[in-house]
């Protein structure tokens, strides 16, 4: 009998104990409903500034930042897809103008510009100098995939424009779906030379910029838009008026960008 009534007093405390955790997980479901949020599709190689200015947004607002960092060919893919999202933030206005085309988006403004340049290893070990150099025979090259990565698309036109692609393409030994995995190749001395966003590589110790001259390069600018599949307009435009306001361009050039002004 002693027995039984321990037993049942066990079932009563487990019951108990169980009850207060499904309460809990309740109440915790109920406040991540509840809980305002946007999703941000975001260029792979903005992360560092976009992640600060989502934390500084949610400190002022009270609204999560949810991002979705691919490339800008695959986020606008993904846009088209699911038919969901509130903003979208490319690596060039080219994706913005896409976007465009297919009823996507409903206006955009410009927050940074994007500098191509050649980076190579420290020590720069095979001499890269210019453009020209990444044709020169055994230099081993990384770039961007077209299809998928802003840097990649533009990258292809800049070569093509100054008649080097197809011996750039001769000495390229992979092409990366994002210009973080760039930033990995060339600080890893992975490849002799790579070309990247400027910003993307600025203050990195194992890696030596060399700039592209002016007159032959593309600098692209960074436009931050609002989606028509958005619910939450007015707050999806609240933050894209973040990101291009005096505070979020600082952060941009905090992280080695040229604002817009």
């Amino acid at each position: 009998m002693v027995r039984y009534k321990k037993i049942c007093i066990l079932i009563l405390v487990m019951v108990l104990v169980m009850g207060s955790i499904a309460g809990c997980s309740e109440s915790q479901a109920t406040k991540a409903d509840n809980e305002e949020s946007l999703l941000v599709y975001c260029g792979a190689g903005l992360r560092k500034p976009m992640d600060e200015i989502g934390k500084m947004f949610k400190e002022k607002y009270g609204v999560e930042i949810q991002y979705s960092y691919a490339g800008s060919a695959q986020n606008l893919s993904q846009i088209e897809l699911s038919g969901e999202g509130d903003v979208y933030v490319p690596g060039a206005l080219y994706y913005y103008n896409a976007a465009k085309e297919k009823d996507l988006v409903i206006s955009q403004q410009s927050v940074a510009y994007h500098i191509p340049v050649i980076a190579v290893p420290k020590g720069n070990p095979a001499n890269i100098q210019t453009l020209e150099d990444l044709t020169k025979p055994e230099v081993k090259v990384i770039l961007g995939d077209p299809k998928s990565a802003a840097i990649g698309k533009i990258t292809k036109k800049l070569l093509e424009e100054n008649e080097l692609y197809e011996g750039v393409e001769n000495n390229t030994i992979a092409l990366t779906a994002t210009v973080n995995e760039l930033v990995v190749y060339i600080t890893m001395g992975q490849c002799d030379a790579a070309i990247i966003w400027e910003d993307n590589v600025k203050g990195i110790e194992e890696v030596e910029i060399i700039q592209i001259p002016k007159e032959i390069n593309m600098i692209k600018t960074i436009p931050v838009c609002t989606l028509k599949s958005s619910d939450k307009k007015e707050i999806a435009q609240k933050f894209v008026d973040f990101i291009v306001s005096t505070e979020g361009k600082e952060i941009f050039e905090k992280h080695g960008f040229e604002s817009i002004k």
